[in-house]
């Protein structure tokens, strides 16, 4: 495996590299965003008609853009959607028109008490147009007449999302999924999109438990898509991650899922606090990411969500700051190293039956305490051994034995192990 500053720079260069492209919740961007993706891990890509019910909602018309600009009169583009894709209002039905300033402004999207930067707005469900700009470009607007040009097309065509699947020894599925749909923005989501697909990677060097089925799909309507058509696998699936906002500075936060006490939740709650990683662990609220339509109560899958600082949570959030400088290799690599541990603690969570249970068996004749002859941890690994037989009834994993032990998961794994190995516990 790559050293983490190399992985966290892979990543930062796989968010660069998508933060041009004008992604919305259908359309060519999403598509050539997943082209790129289907560079580092093979995607099954899914292409949905409009009109296409599922669930409560039904899949929208297609939207695509060439170009959205506002002129003044002498030809200058005073917002240009070729400079940024943020520019336009996303959704825009097309216009092509000469106006004044006084009738343009309705149609002009601002951010006043952050008079730099340029909004990020949309317009998905509702016919409407208009441009986004900083408030300071918008003050300097002399008034006079303007071109307004959006070439952009509204027509039936798909929805699109995609999935990679790392199989795993047994059938049972974790989802991982992200969100596709935000144009020019760097943490919200595609540092998000970075760690998933870097993940993928490292749990396909790993023959993992779980069978761990990524899920690269637009917002909410994406979401809601993949639960209507996999109806017959949400069974399959026992836990799940969102992933968003994955790499600014902040620290990272967990957020349980609609259950509250998912196997996931547990796993998130014990490694983020065994890391003494700052951190943060909130309730479930059903607002936010795509955590809200898993844990839906029709199918209250125990899916939790991961961020650094969560959404609507730093001031970049949904403007023209959140660019490529403002997420950093390291915050990434972190984020990634959060998820490597909490499903290496989940692929070896199992329950185990004491096959020796009257009495406790002697584990000096079996080379038990032997082999741990000058391990700096002899003591602790010792109690984890008697820890596990203690508990080995069928109804306890090891993540339990750790959390009411207070020893690390991974010294009561390798205890498991090694009295796995000396036939005295088994699955």
């Amino acid at each position: 495996m790559a050293p983490v500053t190399e992985v966290g720079e892979e990543m930062h260069a796989l968010v660069e590299r998508l933060y041009p492209l004008c992604r919305s919740i259908t359309g060519d961007g999403v598509r050539a965003t997943l082209e790129i993706v289907d560079e580092y891990v093979p995607l099954q890509v899914h292409e949905v008609p409009t009109g296409t019910q599922v669930l409560d909602w039904t899949v929208p018309q297609e939207w695509n853009i060439r170009d959205a600009y506002v002129a003044d009169a002498a030809g200058n583009r005073v917002v240009d959607f070729r400079a940024s894709s943020l520019h336009v209002l996303g959704y825009s039905v097309p216009v092509s028109a000469t106006m004044p300033l006084a009738e343009l402004r309705p149609h002009l999207y601002t951010l006043p008490d952050q008079p730099a930067l340029v909004p990020y707005r949309t317009s998905y469900y509702q016919p409407e147009w208009g441009f986004c700009l900083s408030q300071e470009t918008l003050d300097a607007l002399p008034d006079g007449e303007y071109e307004v040009r959006i070439d952009s097309t509204l027509a039936d065509g798909h929805l699109t999302y995609a999935e990679h699947v790392v199989p795993g020894q047994v059938t049972d599925e974790v989802i991982v999924s992200c969100h596709v749909c935000h144009p020019s923005l760097a943490n919200d989501n595609l540092a998000g999109v970075a760690v998933a697909v870097f993940l993928a990677r490292e749990l396909a060097e790993r023959n993992p438990y779980y069978t761990y089925r990524f899920i690269f799909a637009p917002g909410t309507i994406g979401a809601i898509t993949w639960l209507a058509r996999n109806r017959e696998r949400v069974g399959k699936v026992g836990h799940g991650l969102v992933l968003a906002c994955a790499g600014d500075r902040g620290p990272l936060t967990y957020k349980r899922s609609r259950r509250g006490d998912a196997e996931i939740d547990r796993v998130l709650t014990h490694v983020l606090a065994a890391s003494e990683r700052p951190h943060r662990v909130t309730g479930f609220t059903p607002y936010g990411y795509d955590e809200r339509q898993y844990c839906s109560p029709g199918f209250d899958l125990g899916v939790g969500s991961l961020t650094r600082t969560p959404y609507a949570g730093y001031p970049e959030y949904h403007t023209s700051a959140d660019n490529p400088d403002f997420v950093s290799p390291e915050a990434m690599a972190d984020t990634l190293a959060v998820c490597r541990e909490a499903f290496a603690v989940l692929d070896r969570n199992r329950r185990y039956v004491n096959l020796s249970p009257y009495g406790e068996p002697q584990l000096g004749r079996r080379g038990l305490y032997e082999s741990l002859g000058g391990r700096s941890d002899a003591k602790q690994a010792q109690m984890a051994m008697l820890w596990v037989l203690s508990l080995s009834d069928g109804e306890h994993g090891l993540l339990d034995i750790a959390e009411r032990s207070g020893l690390p998961f991974d010294t009561v794994a390798a205890a498991a192990d090694a009295l796995r190995g000396a036939a005295l516990i088994k699955a």
